[in-house]
């Protein structure tokens, strides 16, 4: 006999992304506090160490009076992860997402920073809408919901290139050192690199922005691929742009890899480069 579906409210989506919206925004994982704890612990300049202490402080202020980690409260990005035992009910999902992220931006007091017609009559909607959705269905009974506010500081930094097969993983990495140099004190370092490889010119951004999700220090599972992290997260630390630009020993807290299938002519590579607020949170429904 079949398995019924499981019914989720779509009001419980939109509560769940209106508190995550806040929570994301307000509150710095854990696991990137941490980070710039061992961060400031590595940095050899006296004026980087000095960041780090205001950057740590900025975050325990956010948290413990629920104001936003910095004023571009960004770009509302949302995954989801949908199980394909799961049905809907009470309207439509995308616009129960929305909803959600405009009663968080509202309520939170957080920066709406979106612009609807945005060539030919650019006017801010008022509420951080509309938000960009990714979806996947996967096995089970859940949803799984992420949300990844983006800032255009660092979003403006990011690139993709379609590079030839020849150029090898060498290329990549040429191409990803290249990336954070250019950006210097751009994106607010110390970043996060996401470096997406494979699939189509659309897919890998969409690779790139998904390693972002990555806990500090959780590595590609292919050890190759965790190799090329760890490398490639060196040689981003050699170029000295260091905390806020100054200079200094960290440039970048980590660097992650995803990768997907490829056509044999083509090599497409994307950088998306996150700030030192690498803002995101989770729920499951």
């Amino acid at each position: 006999m079949a398995k019924s579906p499981r019914v989720i409210a779509l009001n419980e989506v939109k509560k769940t992304v209106k508190r995550l919206s806040i929570e994301a925004c307000t509150d710095l994982n854990k696991d990137v506090e941490e980070a710039l704890v061992r961060a400031r612990e590595k940095e050899e300049s006296p004026v980087g160490r000095a960041i780090f202490d205001q950057l740590l402080k900025n975050a325990d202020i956010a948290r413990r009076q629920s104001i936003p980690i910095c004023q571009d409260t960004g770009f509302a990005v949302l995954f989801l992860e949908i199980g394909q035992d799961v049905s809907f009910s009470g309207g439509y999902l995308e616009d129960a997402i929305s909803e959600g992220v405009s009663e968080g931006y509202k309520e939170g007091y957080l920066r709406k920073s979106i612009i609807k017609n945005a060539y030919t009559n650019p006017e801010n909607t008022g509420d951080n809408t509309p938000p960009i959705i990714h979806t996947r269905i996967v096995p089970g009974d859940r949803v799984k919901i992420t949300m990844l506010p983006k800032g255009g500081g660092s979003e403006n930094m990011s690139r993709v290139r379609m590079m030839k097969p020849a150029d090898g993983m060498e290329g990549v990495r040429d191409f990803v050192v290249e990336t954070v140099r250019d950006a210097g004190a751009n994106p607010c370092p110390p970043i996060l690199v996401g470096v997406g490889l494979g699939g189509t010119f659309d897919y890998v951004a969409y690779l790139a922005k998904k390693s972002l999700l990555r806990g500090i220090g959780e590595r590609n599972p292919d050890p190759e691929l965790a190799r090329y992290e760890t490398e490639w997260l060196k040689e981003i630390n050699k170029l000295g742009i260091g905390p806020a630009g100054l200079g200094g020993t960290v440039t970048a807290l980590d660097l992650f890899i995803e990768t997907f299938g490829r056509h044999i002519a083509s090599y497409p590579a994307a950088v998306n480069i996150q700030c030192h607020a690498a803002r995101s949170k989770t729920a499951i429904l």
